[in-house]
């Protein structure tokens, strides 16, 4: 656990003792700008992603007693509780125009299934992950991670793009994938 994650760790213990002051807004600042994010990506609506922000804090300042600080991160219990919010956003949007229709014509709407919502969200909340992961990385590990994956650009390519050997960009890769999956074992993406 590094210095940040025992850092929230107490913030959350604090707002679980009952402090709902400035822990509760330092936790705010550091996660709704990203849950924000989250909530367009995955509701594709402004009005939406802002309900989710402000349910998820919600669902954070009720759930908080239950957090274990071994069992995962403060990041890994907050974006667990931003999906199941978007998730639940989604079932009840899909559910809201047929019963709007149902009032309308008589008829009993159909069961909705909001798998692929769900399946949405978690990709999308995996994708925040990632790239979270990715910046907490050297800047020149997150530089050839972003040149290879993000340009699509070869060794020799990046290579010459900084003006390092190969074998500099090889190395560097290599140490940066190894530093991604490490965090993201941690965080229980890869196993």
């Amino acid at each position: 656990m590094d210095v940040r994650d025992r850092e929230e760790a107490q913030l959350l213990a604090q707002v679980a003792a009952g402090d709902r002051g400035e822990p509760l807004v330092a936790l705010y600042r550091s996660y709704a700008g990203r849950i924000h994010r989250l909530g367009l990506r995955t509701l594709g609506d402004p009005g939406q992603a802002e309900d989710l922000v402000q349910e998820t804090f919600v669902r954070l300042w009720q759930s908080a007693p239950r957090f274990d600080a071994g069992r995962g991160s403060v990041r890994a219990f907050v974006f667990t509780l931003a999906q199941r919010a978007a998730v639940d956003q989604l079932r009840r949007a899909s559910v809201r125009p047929r019963l709007v229709a149902a009032a309308q014509d008589g008829s009993v709407p159909e069961p909705v299934d909001p798998v692929g919502g769900e399946e949405l969200v978690e990709r999308v909340a995996q994708e925040f992950t990632v790239r979270e992961a990715v910046q907490r990385l050297s800047p020149k590990h997150r530089e050839v991670v972003e040149l290879t994956f993000d340009e699509d650009l070869s060794d020799a390519q990046i290579a010459d793009r900084l003006g390092v050997p190969v074998g500099t960009v090889r190395s560097r890769t290599y140490y940066a994938l190894r530093a991604l999956r490490l965090d993201l074992e941690e965080r229980g993406l890869v196993g």
